[in-house]
């Protein structure tokens, strides 16, 4: 059950992902490409997820998981304050 669950979590991350790239590219508002990035970054966190609880137990990828929604968060929080200047 917990694999369902992870692998729709990493499917829902990748359509918002998406859905975010492709207004970017028909609007060119740069807080969509922000997000859009940002959410490209978490879907690879929750593949990592997927990964990790599912396919390579025995290896532990969470400092990865952790680095890449860091890395995810942070390129939002500067879309944020580039864009409010």
């Amino acid at each position: 059950m917990e694999q369902a669950i992870y692998t729709l979590c990493a499917l829902t991350a990748l359509a918002a992902a998406i859905l975010l790239l492709r207004g970017y590219w028909r609007t060119q508002s740069r807080m969509l490409l922000w997000s859009g990035l940002c959410f490209a970054g978490l879907t690879a966190t929750n593949v990592l997820l997927v990964l990790d609880k599912v396919v390579f137990t025995a290896v532990d990828l969470s400092p990865w998981r952790l680095l890449i929604g860091l890395i995810s968060v942070l390129l939002l929080v500067v879309g944020l304050i580039v864009e409010t200047e």
